[in-house]
C-alpha cells in the first residue's frame, strides 16, 4: 500500500497549525507573565538574544542538510542514495552544529552588544552555553525526525513539539514562581535543556516501541489475520521500512561492504542549499541582528518590538509557515528537479499546478484579509494584549500596522519561494545562491538606513522591499517553467472581484467605527465583517472550498 503524500501533506498543514496555535498562546502567557513580573530588559534578552542564538545554530546546522536529503528521499532517488547514507548524512548535523555553536557563542559574549545590567551578564554568559548544548542534544535526534518526514507520522512531530513546548514553559515557570524571579534567564536556560530532552527522550522511545509493534504485525499479516483500522493506517504502508532497531539510527550501522559513508551528488546538492542558508537565516532574522550588533535599542524596546512583531506574524506561524513546509514536501515528492515538466508524469503534474494555484488563491486572499482588517485593529488587539500603558505610545500601532502590511508579501513569497527551492536542479541552486547575497546586501542597507528615519519601523520597510524582489524572481521562474505547458498556476495570485469589493467595503465600514463608536461595538463590526468577507469568497471559490472540506473530512475519518 502506497502512502499518500498529497493527504499526508494536509493532514500535516492542520496539525501543524493547530500546534503553532497552541505555542503562541502558551508563549503569549508567559511573555504577559514575564511583562508583569521580572520586566522587559529579561525578556528582551530570552526573546530576542538567546532564542536568537538558537535559531541561528539550530537553522544553519540543521537547513541545507535537511531539504537536500527530503529531495533525494523518494522512491527513485532511493535508488541512487541508499538509507544508509542518509542517516550518515543526518548525522552530519551534530559536528556542525558544534562547530557553529563554538562560533556563535563567541559572537554573542565578545561581539554584539554586552549586557550592561551585572545582575544579568552572568546568567546571560551561563545561558549562552546551556542554549548552545541544548542544539547538540536535539541533533542527536535528528535522524529519527527525518525518518519521520519521510514516512508521514506527522502527528508525531506534532505530539513531541507539544510537549516540547509543555515542558519549556512548565519548568521555567515553576523554577521562577518556586525560587529566585531574579535568575529568570539562568532557569530559562535549564527550562531549554529540559525541552530538548523531550525530543531525544520522545523520538527514540517512539520508534523503540514501534519498530517492535511492525515486526509483529508483519508476522500476524503473513497468517493472514484480519487488520484492524488502527494496525492498517500504522502499519500497512510501511512494506519499505527499513529498520529493525533504534540502533539502525545511529550512523553507519545499517552501512553495507565496501558502499560509501556518504553519497557525494547528495553532499553536492547539500553544498548548493549551504551557500543559501547563510543568506536566508539574514533575510529572515535580520532585524534582530541588527538590534544586537548596533547601538540604538534597549532590551526592554526589544522586547517591545518582539511582542509586536510575534503579533503582526501570527499569520505566518499559525497558517503560512505549515502550509510551506507541507507543500514544500509535497513538491519535492512529486516533481522531479532534473526533468522537465513536460517529460514528467503529466497527471502529477497537473495535480501541482492545480494545487499550487490554489495555494497561492487560498494564502493571497488570507494575506489581504489580514492587511485590511489590521490596519484598523491594530490598537484594540494590543490594547486587550498589554493594557493601557502599553498602547499609551503610538510606536507598538505603528509597528503592527506595518506588519499587517508585511503579511501579504510574506504569504506569497512562503509559498512562491517554497516552490522554487523544491524544484530547482543543483545548479539553478547555485545560481539563485547569488542573487540570494545581492538581496541580503540590499535588506541590511536598507535596514541600517530606513531605521535612522523611521526608528524601529525601517526594519518592516526594508523586509517588505525584500521580499518583493524575492517574490518576482519566483514568480518568474513558474512562469517560465510552465509556460511550454496550459498551466498557469500564477493567476491564483489574483484574487476574485467579488471578494476584492468585500474588502473594500468592510475596510470603510471598519474605519468609520474605529473613530465614531464604542470599542465594543468595533470589536463586534470586526468580527461580523470577517464572516461576511469569508462567506464571499467560499461563495466565489466553490469548488476550492469543497476541495478543502473533503479533504478535511479524509483527514478526520483517517
Amino acid at each position: 500500500m502506497a502512502r499518500n503524500i498529497l493527504k499526508s501533506s494536509l493532514l500535516s498543514a492542520i496539525l501543524n497549525m493547530a500546534f503553532q496555535i497552541f505555542c503562541r498562546i502558551l508563549t503569549f502567557a508567559v511573555n504577559i507573565f514575564m511583562i508583569r513580573t521580572i520586566g522587559r530588559d529579561v525578556l528582551g534578552i530570552i526573546n530576542v538574544r538567546l532564542l536568537l542564538l538558537e535559531s541561528t545554530v539550530i537553522f544553519l546546522s540543521r537547513e541545507a542538510i535537511n531539504r537536500a536529503a527530503l529531495s533525494v528521499s523518494s522512491t527513485k532517488q532511493l535508488q541512487k542514495c541508499s538509507w544508509a547514507q542518509l542517516i550518515n548524512q543526518q548525522w552530519l548535523t551534530l559536528p556542525i552544529c558544534l562547530c557553529i555553536s563554538l562560533v556563535c557563542v563567541q559572537l554573542w559574549l565578545h561581539v554584539m552588544l554586552p549586557v550592561e545590567d551585572i545582575a544579568y551578564r552572568q546568567q546571560y554568559h551561563f545561558a549562552c552555553y546551556v542554549v548552545a548544548l541544548s542544539c547538540l542534544l536535539e541533533f542527536c535526534a535528528e535522524a529519527p525526525c527525518f525518518v519521520s518526514q519521510v514516512f508521514c507520522f506527522v502527528k508525531l512531530k506534532v505530539v513531541i513539539s507539544t510537549l516540547q513546548i509543555l515542558v519549556r514553559s512548565s519548568v521555567f515557570l515553576f523554577l521562577v514562581l518556586g525560587l529566585n524571579e531574579s535568575k529568570a534567564i539562568k532557569y530559562f536556560a535549564y527550562a531549554q535543556l529540559a525541552s530538548t530532552a523531550t525530543i531525544f527522550a520522545g523520538y527514540y522511545g517512539f520508534y523503540y516501541y514501534y519498530i517492535r509493534c511492525l515486526k509483529k504485525f508483519k508476522q500476524e499479516h503473513k497468517r493472514n489475520e484480519e487488520l484492524t483500522k488502527w494496525d492498517a493506517n500504522m502499519y500497512g504502508s510501511m512494506d519499505d521500512f527499513p529498520f529493525q532497531s533504534v540502533v539502525d539510527f545511529l550512523p553507519c550501522v545499517m552501512l553495507k561492504k565496501k558502499e560509501e559513508i556518504l553519497n557525494k551528488e547528495l553532499v553536492k546538492f547539500t553544498m548548493s542549499f549551504a551557500k543559501q542558508t547563510f543568506v536566508k537565516q539574514i533575510l529572515t532574522e535580520g532585524e534582530k541582528y541588527v538590534m544586537s550588533l548596533t547601538p540604538g535599542l534597549s532590551f526592554s524596546e526589544q522586547a517591545t518590538y518582539d511582542i509586536v512583531n510575534n503579533l503582526g506574524s501570527l499569520a505566518a506561524r499559525f497558517i503560512f509557515r505549515p502550509i510551506e513546509d507541507s507543500s514544500y514536501f509535497y513538491f519535492t515528492q512529486t516533481i522531479a528537479r532534473d526533468v522537465q515538466l513536460k517529460d514528467q508524469d503529466k497527471k502529477k503534474i497537473s495535480e501541482a499546478a492545480r494545487l499550487l494555484e490554489n495555494l497561492l488563491l487560498a494564502i493571497t486572499s488570507i494575506g489581504l484579509l489580514a492587511t485590511m482588517f489590521g490596519q484598523n485593529y491594530s490598537h484594540s488587539v494590543l490594547y486587550l494584549y498589554g493594557g493601557p500603558n502599553f498602547v499609551a505610545d503610538n510606536l507598538p500601532e505603528k509597528l503592527l500596522r506595518c506588519h499587517c502590511i508585511a503579511i501579504y508579501f510574506l504569504a506569497i513569497n512562503g509559498i512562491t519561494e517554497g516552490y522554487m527551492f523544491a524544484t530547482n536542479t543543483s545548479k539553478q541552486i547555485d545560481k539563485y545562491n547569488y542573487v540570494m547575497g545581492i538581496f541580503s546586501i540590499i535588506f541590511i542597507v536598507m535596514s541600517f538606513v530606513l531605521t535612522r528615519i523611521f526608528g524601529p519601523v525601517g526594519f518592516i520597510i526594508a523586509n517588505c522591499v525584500n521580499m518583493l524582489c524575492r517574490i518576482c524572481s519566483s514568480c518568474k521562474y513558474i512562469w517560465q517553467q510552465y509556460r511550454p505547458l496550459d498551466y498557469r498556476p500564477l493567476k491564483g495570485l489574483i484574487p476574485g472581484k467579488v471578494f476584492s469589493i468585500g474588502l473594500i467595503i468592510t475596510y470603510i465600514v471598519c474605519y468609520y467605527t474605529k473613530n465614531n463608536i464604542s470599542f465594543k461595538l468595533h470589536l463586534g463590526t470586526g468580527v461580523i465583517s470577517a464572516i461576511f468577507v469569508l462567506l464571499l469568497w467560499i461563495f466565489e471559490n466553490q469548488n476550492l472550498a469543497k476541495q478543502v472540506w473533503l479533504y478535511k473530512r479524509k483527514v478526520k475519518t483517517k
